[in-house]
């Protein structure tokens, strides 16, 4: 096999590198299927790629080839991920989630010979528009349906295929070559299909594998979608280290799986964490007397924790006192071993980090886009390069400047070799220097750190010339545990206003212990009592802004923002111009 300084030439080498390492025998991947944790070692993952390699070969699947897959997070879409690379093809990843509309863009505009799917709601919408994809030959399902070929068949259909067309395929594949193309669910106009090599993966993978604690008994759980880039290349990272991926069963199970597996790290992106805290504050405020009280003292003394080991000798004193009497509580819900949680996807407000660093589940808060495969830069207590506030130190093989207009610019092996099919969108993003513009704004302070301010289009100036960052806003609000989503709008006004989604289980709660009797939800949105306490949600939290960003006016939404309405990305990024077109009229209200 060819290494390329210590790490895999190409993605799927990973699992002759692993092999070599621990033998044949050791679990990487593992699933619950029929009520039962699946695991599967290095041989068995290995031979089942061979299989599925030599079945895609025997459909005239060749390099350059591109095959989608459509399924949740399970071992078989590393199987078939590794399969598809293995021979050269490119694999393409598509959400489950995403409409009948992008599937019969991405399809299309990809040319997808195959795709690979689970699940009947994934098939319906396949079904749909698989007359529109003249180049799809087969569409090959892990369970038998009507109209598919059943991924077992298909594995069989390479039984007489002749080995020596692998290994002559697997030889021909070069670090420099395709390995996928993933569309981007970005917030503003057509998907983009973003070209990844092997080498921009591998690369990423490579300085990441230096910034994580891990062990050969580490367990590592994932939820997050393995068709977005983030989550794909971090488990890469922590399997080629020697860890051991559990895959949730789904978002419903998601704490119950947590509990059954007691994983040392996850990953995650800011709202899970932020309806952790919410709830963990919301348990404080039903609380009665010294329980009260100390529960109170407790969140309080997380929010002062210094990130950088220098805490006072009387804090940590407070520190363990508290951790016997809450933390260790908190920390056992979550399956009492958590060693660290990987954060990406958007910032996170640094006193929810601050508080979750204290009860010893530290936030390793990181940076990056698909087109830079994704990681850019990270906080990681490996170099004690650690600053909570910003989103890390820049990758060591990474160049990270910020351009005058405040822009982060990135150079470095992990950033895309373009967009597909697009090379004058290529060109707008990746200038003559090779220098990658990713539309975020920020600032790197004199230690090193990158600090996020928000997105270069997004930032707002209102009347009174002051600018405004909604990102800065929402992330301060979502501390209610009555605020489910926001947006932030002002464009030009004189002040900020906002559209908030209710936690309605949370709202529940609250109307049934203060006397309010509960209906519908368009109708408790409407409730004067219901609204006055939203004021004073609002008001409490704008303490913690400037003046010039404090919400002055809100609406309550009946509903939260859809995928389907194209309101929100398949990874629940806000697609703003969407939104404010939706809520046109109501906007304006705010303002008139």
């Amino acid at each position: 096999m060819v290494t390329y300084e210590g790490l895999p030439l190409r993605t799927f080498d990973l699992l002759t590198k692993l092999r070599e390492e621990y033998g044949g025998n050791k679990t990487i991947l593992s699933a619950k299927e029929r009520d039962e944790w699946m695991l599967y070692t290095i041989e068995e993952s290995q031979t089942i790629v061979d299989r599925l390699s030599l079945a895609l070969l025997s459909q005239g699947i060749r390099k350059g080839d591109r095959v989608a897959i459509a399924s949740r997070n399970c071992p078989m879409w590393n199987f078939i991920d590794w399969a598809i690379q293995q021979i050269g093809g490119v694999t393409v990843p598509l959400y489950t989630t995403i409409s009948e509309n992008d599937y019969r863009y991405n399809l299309c505009h990809s040319e997808s010979k195959l795709i690979f799917i689970n699940g009947v709601s994934v098939y319906r919408k396949i079904e749909k528009v698989r007359d529109d994809v003249p180049g799809l030959q087969n569409v090959v399902s892990f369970t038998a349906l009507e109209g598919t070929t059943c991924l077992d068949d298909f594995i069989t259909l390479g039984n007489d295929v002749d080995p020596s067309m692998l290994a002559e395929a697997k030889a021909d594949v070069g670090r420099h070559d395709l390995a996928t193309i993933i569309y981007t669910s970005g917030t503003t106009g057509t998907p983009k299909g973003v070209m990844l090599t092997h080498d921009n993966l591998t690369s990423n993978m490579k300085c990441l594998g230096t910034l994580f604690y891990v062990r050969p008994d580490t367990r590592f759980f994932s939820y997050l979608p393995l068709s977005h880039i983030f989550e794909r290349c971090v488990v890469m990272a922590y399997m080629n280290r020697g860890a051991t991926i559990y895959y949730a069963q789904n978002m419903a199970t998601i704490i119950n799986d947590i509990n059954e597996v007691k994983p040392h790290v996850f990953t995650t992106i800011p709202r899970l964490l932020e309806k952790i805290h919410a709830n963990i504050v919301l348990k404080g405020k039903k609380m009665k007397g010294i329980e009260k009280k100390v529960f109170s003292w407790a969140i309080d003394l997380g929010y002062e924790f210094n990130e950088c080991h220098q805490n006072s000798l009387a804090y940590n004193q407070k520190l363990k006192i508290a951790d016997k009497l809450v933390y260790a509580k908190v920390r056992e819900s979550l399956g009492n071993s958590i060693e660290v949680i990987i954060l990406g996807g958007a910032t996170i407000n640094p006193r929810i980090s601050k508080m979750l660093t204290a009860m010893k589940m530290p936030i390793m808060e990181g940076y990056g886009l698909t087109e830079t495969s994704p990681v850019i830069a990270v906080n990681s207590p490996v170099t004690r390069r650690i600053k909570i506030g910003t989103v890390g130190f820049p990758l060591d093989n990474i160049e990270v400047r910020i351009a005058e207009t405040g822009e982060v610019l990135v150079k470095g092996p992990s950033v895309m070799s373009g967009y597909y099919k697009a090379p004058e969108t290529t060109a707008e993003v990746i200038d003559s220097e090779g220098w990658f513009h990713t539309g975020d704004r920020g600032e790197i302070d004199s230690e090193g750190f990158l600090r996020l301010t928000g997105r270069v289009k997004e930032i707002f100036k209102t009347s009174m010339g002051k600018y405004v960052s909604p990102i800065l806003v929402e992330n301060t609000m979502l501390e209610s545990p009555f605020i489910n989503s926001i947006i932030v709008v002002g464009e030009g006004k004189k002040f900020a206003g906002a559209l908030i989604v209710p936690n309605f289980d949370q709202l529940r709660l609250w109307c049934k212990e203060n006397g309010v009797v509960y209906t519908t939800d368009i109708e408790m949105i409407q409730e004067k009592a219901v609204r006055m306490h939203f004021r004073n949600e609002v008001e409490r939290l704008n303490k913690n802004l400037g003046d010039y960003e404090r919400v002055q006016k809100f609406e309550l939404l009946p509903a939260d923002f859809s995928i389907e309405k194209g309101e929100v990305t398949s990874t629940m990024k806000i697609r703003r111009q969407v939104i404010q077109e939706h809520y046109k009229e109501l906007i304006e209200g705010l303002f008139s």
